[in-house]
């Protein structure tokens, strides 16, 4: 499996935020409405729309809309990939980036 940094460090970037971070955790109950979302947070709906639009630009959040509100929900087919791309990263196999293992200080 080929890792992908730059695609990577988007996701990353975008749970740098603390909001996003909660906004996640609520979306791990499962899909949820706007106006749901919104009675977690003391900020106005172009925020969360904004919140919102950087999670689904990097993949981690799918949404649908309904009537007058979006459904939002997690593609846990990337979110999956994040985790294993993590977990990669921090791990040695025999996938390690440095292919020399004579110059490898990986153990």
């Amino acid at each position: 499996m080929e890792n992908n940094y730059d695609d990577n460090a988007k996701v990353i970037k975008a749970l740098s935020d603390a909001s996003r971070l909660k906004i996640i955790d609520i979306l791990s109950c499962g899909e949820r409405c706007a106006c749901e979302l919104l009675e977690h947070f003391d900020f106005t709906q172009p925020t969360l729309s904004h919140h919102m639009k950087v999670l689904i630009d990097c993949g981690l959040v799918a949404s649908r809309k309904e009537g007058l509100w979006n459904y939002y929900s997690l593609n846990s087919t990337n979110c999956n990939k994040l985790i294993l791309f993590l977990m990669n990263l921090i791990t040695y196999t025999d996938e390690c980036i440095c292919k020399d293992k004579t110059k490898c200080q990986c153990k």
